[in-house]
């Protein structure tokens, strides 16, 4: 059985997969040109040991066959790790764990909405299928920053003044708005309205002395005041998913450009919030990852934020992330495969913008899991950097 993909000879698949799993070949049009040679991509590999949702995507995503055939459309709600999230869900479209509550590690009890949301966009499902349509409108509440005191969700019980109510809202906005972005929703009139909004009050502070020399000293701390409006690694996703919209605002993209290549300071994001002094994890002050150590110490944040870049038109700018990726891409095989050195690290919790990326993987086969996450993802990101794919 064989088929073939962008830039390569006519490879041969496993003969024990479904027919569902092989679409037409894609055409050969629009292939993506690339001064680098072709990434090889482990397509065959990737159909024998992936869950279905990863199966799906490595041949729609980075492959590249055609997505409209009804078949191929039904195989990621194989998922198991989709279909536990959705025994989960309360009628209303949320999860029981809040909005942007992580659980504990290889757990899912517990998961905020947001980031269930997410992760089921991550396993393929389609966002105008009926669990997601019902969260649909709950973020799209989010994105008006209801007042209804129940809409603070978890963030209620720190809530306790008007300061940390307008931070909470805020934060959940800017949620809300990247996963209505990574659903697609780009033209929607609501997400627009918030997306200038958010991008205006970056770009305000991007032109100020502040974007350089964020910190005041209070006491024996160094914080960021109030009026730092430093970008969220959420708004970085939401941004990522709306490229109509960053061509329309091309002057701030580069200044985000120029301020992401920039130092991250040694001090922990704490900020001042009305009377309180409140840790910002969130916010984003400079290159998250710098470095080859800093990238092994959390492999599902690095993966997220290289995607990010690479979906923001950054990675092929930046030396430095550039040659980060090849030191991943020289960790796979000869056929492909990525597995981890010792380095690598998968820590126990990850950050809310990150924990939907990875893994995806429903587990329990002889092949390691996150092999097959990265593997993918590496695919993914080599796609979306415009780097030619050969299908091994």
């Amino acid at each position: 059985m064989s088929c073939r993909g962008y830039n390569s000879e006519p490879v041969t698949l496993p003969n024990s997969l479904p027919s569902i799993l092989l679409p037409s070949p894609p055409s050969a049009t629009g292939t993506p040109l690339s001064s680098t040679a072709p990434t090889s991509f482990a397509i065959g590999w990737m159909l024998k040991h992936a869950s279905p949702a990863l199966q799906y995507r490595a041949l729609v995503d980075v492959a590249k066959y055609r997505a409209d055939d009804a078949r191929l459309a039904v195989v990621p709600y194989a998922s198991h790790q989709g279909l536990r999230l959705l025994m989960m869900q309360d009628s209303d479209g949320s999860w029981p764990g809040g909005m942007l509550s992580v659980p504990k590690s290889g757990e899912l009890v517990g998961v905020g909405t947001i980031l269930a949301y997410r992760r089921l966009l991550e396993l393929g499902w389609d966002p105008e299928s009926p669990a997601l349509s019902a969260t649909k409108r709950l973020l799209f509440r989010l994105l008006a920053e209801d007042e209804n005191p129940a809409y603070l969700s978890e963030m209620a019980v720190t809530a306790t003044d008007d300061d940390l109510v307008k931070r909470g809202r805020f934060m959940l906005r800017e949620a809300a708005a990247a996963a209505l972005a990574q659903a697609g929703y780009e033209s929607d009139p609501r997400l627009r309205g918030a997306a200038r909004r958010l991008t205006d009050r970056i770009g305000l502070y991007l032109r100020s002395p502040l974007a350089q020399k964020p910190w005041i000293r209070l006491g024996n701390q160094h914080v960021l005041p109030a009026e730092v409006a430093a970008p969220s690694f959420h708004t970085l996703l939401m941004l990522a998913h709306m490229p109509q919209f960053r061509s329309e605002h091309h002057e701030v993209m580069d200044r985000l450009q120029t301020y992401l290549a920039q130092p991250w300071p040694r001090q922990q994001p704490i900020q001042q919030v009305g009377a309180h002094l409140i840790e910002q994890p969130h916010l984003v002050l400079g290159d998250f990852m710098p470095t080859r150590n800093s990238m092994d110490a959390d492999m599902p944040s690095s993966l997220a934020w290289i995607e990010i870049m690479a979906r923001l038109g950054f990675l092929r700018k930046h030396e430095g992330w550039s040659r980060l990726l090849e030191r991943l891409l020289d960790d796979r095989d000869r056929k492909g495969i990525w597995h981890a050195p010792r380095s690598v690290v998968m820590p126990e919790h990850v950050p809310a913008w990150s924990w939907p990326v990875m893994p995806l993987s429903d587990g329990g086969g002889s092949v390691d899991p996150t092999s097959i996450d990265v593997t993918f993802r590496l695919g993914l990101i080599a796609r979306l950097s415009g780097r030619a794919i050969e299908l091994l």
